[in-house]
């Protein structure tokens, strides 16, 4: 259950001077703030912690702690969405084998703004909480809490992440155990055109009780409803 490899975002330190140039810009305006919300999942959620989207990231800043303290020191939301452009456009430079270093561009165009306007309107918001599962049940809610929608779709969590596979089509057919391997040891099989990227302390990081609900709520939900990838037709299975 892991994915191609995708960079993190560098939020470098910022002066005050280069905090200064982006103070009073309303650059997102018009700015599609649930299209960002995607796109964060998709492109950036894999690599840094955002409470409101449920992701979990660690190889780039966790978004909450960074913006949090900006916003305690005055930082105004237009402000933050500057910041956040101007990283996904030039992010900081660190060397390509860096496991942290993210190139340009992940998002052109709108989807900038939209990504800098979704990320400026949550991150370190305080008591702001992860959405709740689309269906209500206890397993989606674990399953969005552990942002596992950011790197896998998932049909009935209505989750599209695209960097590992597809869980309507990779889960079907599969044991309760080979689910749970491949949670808690995600490198004994690797999904071919996918690299061993996945975390692999969910085992720890999940409690035995948790894991086990979200096991069951895969193996029962894994190739069911529509896919939100194919604008709503049924998901395949691959075995």
């Amino acid at each position: 259950m892991t994915g191609p490899r995708i960079k993190a975002l560098g939020l470098a330190a910022l002066g005050a001077a280069t905090i200064a140039g982006f103070s009073g810009c309303d650059a997102s305006e018009d700015a599609d703030v649930a299209n960002g919300r995607e796109l964060f999942s998709t492109n950036c959620g894999q690599c840094h912690a955002l409470s409101e989207a449920a992701t979990t990231g660690l190889l780039g800043p966790d978004l909450d702690a960074a913006f949090a303290a900006a916003r305690n020191d005055g930082m105004d939301q237009d402000t933050i969405e500057g910041v956040v452009e101007a990283q996904i456009e030039n992010p900081r430079e660190v060397d390509a084998d860096d496991p942290s270093y993210m190139p340009p561009n992940l998002v052109e165009g709108d989807d900038v703004s939209d990504v800098a306007a979704y990320v400026a309107s949550v991150a370190g918001v305080p008591n702001i909480e992860p959405p709740q599962a689309p269906d209500g049940s206890e397993g989606g809610q674990i399953f969005l809490d552990n942002g596992c929608g950011a790197c896998h779709t998932l049909a009935v969590a209505e989750s599209g992440g695209a960097v590992g596979p597809n869980l309507d089509e990779e889960l079907p057919g599969q044991s309760a155990a080979q689910i749970e391997e491949s949670i808690v040891d995600p490198s004994a099989e690797i999904v071919a055109g996918f690299e061993d990227l996945m975390p692999p302390d969910y085992g720890d990081s999940i409690e035995p009780a948790d894991l086990e609900v979200l096991v069951k709520y895969l193996q029962e939900s894994a190739g069911k409803g529509a896919d939100p990838a194919s604008g709503g037709s049924p998901s395949g299975s691959s075995g």
